[in-house]
């Protein structure tokens, strides 16, 4: 390959709340969970990757990865929320928007029949808010925002038409963490055609005076790619 080979990559997921815990602001609000007194609710969460390798080695790519959860349950205490205080016992219906749009562009450093790995560098868009209701109160937070993630890339074929594979968007600071990290196995349906069954984490948060909030999310699934 040596012009170009264009390429779309789809994957659904179900999403299950790990923790979620919410303080806004971070230097005045009250800390709170979304994962236990409340109950998520059946989430499916789908996510595009449109791509383009290039000159053997180089590929580029654009992912859209909307993400929203919704929570209900009841406040445990008094709590204060970006300017409105929510009285204890509340019945709360929550709202959690983490939209993630990322330029990706990865170089392999290993290019074997069965075995590649490639390294790069992820900018990564998110549109993010985090919403409480209640028969009588409404408050909210959203934030857009720029973060420069690091990018890893590997797969293995054991055998013929199977692999293995390890997908990572990743990146660790001092206000804070983001993780992104797929492990699938998957079949290639014939050559140009693959599909997938896999396993996601979506983890991290930040802290600071404006916002405290961090989340850990699991995602059983099932993935296509198309190769032009």
């Amino acid at each position: 390959m040596v012009y170009g080979e264009p390429w779309v990559d789809a994957e659904l997921g179900l999403v299950f709340t790990h923790y979620n815990t919410v303080q806004i602001p971070g230097d005045s609000g009250t800390r709170f969970s979304l994962s236990s007194p409340f109950e998520q609710e059946s989430t499916v969460s789908a996510r595009v990757r449109l791509g383009y390798d290039f000159y053997d080695r180089h590929s580029l790519s654009v992912l859209i990865a909307p993400l929203t959860l919704r929570y209900t349950g009841s406040l445990e205490k008094d709590t204060v929320f970006e300017g409105v205080t929510f009285p204890k016992d509340s019945s709360v219906d929550a709202t959690y928007r983490f939209n993630s749009y990322r330029l990706t562009y990865r170089y392999e450093l290993v290019q074997e029949k069965a075995w590649k790995v490639a390294l790069g560098l992820t900018g990564k868009i998110r549109d993010a808010e985090i919403r409480l209701e209640t028969s009588s109160l409404k408050s909210s937070k959203s934030n857009v925002g720029f973060v420069p993630l690091i990018h890893l890339y590997t797969s293995i074929e054991p055998q013929r038409n199977l692999f293995l594979l390890l997908e990572a968007d990743a990146l660790v600071a001092p206000q804070g963490r983001a993780e992104d990290v797929l492990v699938a196995f998957g079949y290639k349906l014939m050559k140009d055609l693959s599909i997938r069954l896999g396993y996601r984490f979506l983890e991290g948060g930040s802290d600071s005076d404006v916002v405290y909030n961090f989340s850990y999310f699991h995602y059983t699934t099932v993935g296509i790619q198309y190769r032009f």
